[in-house]
């Protein structure tokens, strides 16, 4: 395998985890609005 090809590969790797952070956070924050929300219409 050449240094060029291993480079590439880490380098989707990396960013496949970075984006599944980014949306695990986003999901997360999505979440916490759902519940605000519902626990105001509820009170």
């Amino acid at each position: 395998m050449t240094p060029t090809l291993r480079c590439m590969i880490a380098a989707f790797t990396l960013f496949g985890l970075a984006a599944c952070e980014t949306v695990e956070g986003a999901g997360k924050d999505i979440q916490s609005v759902g519940k605000a929300i519902s626990d105001t219409a509820e009170s």
